[in-house]
This record gives structure tokens, sequence and C-alpha cells, in this order.
């Protein structure tokens, strides 16, 4: 389910969306470690925002100065985050964090994560 402009239904999440196989998006852009393959289903769409169910495999990367903001709730899965110059965290099914605009660190995927998410670039 993709949100269509015009199209003024809600956009929503059910559970088989949540459980379900996501479509395959690919090898993560910038992976530099493990295989890092993603699924994505996109849930809603506009000028500025996203909203949706990311899932990737095990893998790691970096991130230099985020272009937006994102916030995300972690359904399954375990990741490490490690903020440019600060200790790393990990985090794990059940914790809801967020990633603002200019974010420098590092994303590592320790065991396959699925998120819900929502990105802004206001």
């Amino acid at each position: 389910m993709t949100y269509v402009p015009g199209d003024f239904a809600p956009s929503l999440i059910r559970a088989l969306d949540i459980e379900g196989p996501l479509p395959a998006n690919g090898r993560r852009p910038g992976a530099d470690t493990g295989d890092a393959q993603t699924g994505l289903l996109e849930i809603f769409r506009s000028e500025h925002v996203k909203f949706g169910v990311w899932e990737c495999t095990p893998g790691g990367w970096e991130i230099e100065n985020r272009v937006d903001t994102e916030t995300m709730f972690l359904l399954s899965g375990r990741v490490r985050l490690t903020t440019r110059g600060g200790e790393p965290i990990e985090l794990s099914s059940g914790d809801a964090f967020t990633l603002p605009r200019g974010w420098s660190g590092r994303w590592d995927v320790l065991e396959t994560v699925r998120k819900i998410y929502t990105v802004s670039t206001w």
C-alpha cells in the first residue's frame, strides 16, 4: 500500500504488512560490511514525509551528516548505533529512537532488523 497524492484516505499498517514478507529493495547503498540486503514497504509518501516498514540483514555502513530526520520503532532484530565521537549503543525489538538531521555515525545490523519508520525533510 502506498499513498498516492490526491488520495485522502488514511494510510495505515495492518499486522500482515508488519509481519509478512517485504518487497526486496536490494543491498543497502554504502554498506561496507556484511550483505545488508533490504526489504521495504512504503505506506505513505509526500513531498516532506515518508512512512513505512524496512528490514535489513546483517551489515554496516557510515552515515555522514543526515539530510533528514528519521524516527524508528524496532519490531525485531538488533542494531548497534555509534554517533561519531560517541560510544556505541545497542538497540533491539521494542526500542524507539530518532536520528536527527545532521547526525553522523555508524549503523551496524547485528541481527536482521525490521522497523517502522517515519522520515521527515522539514
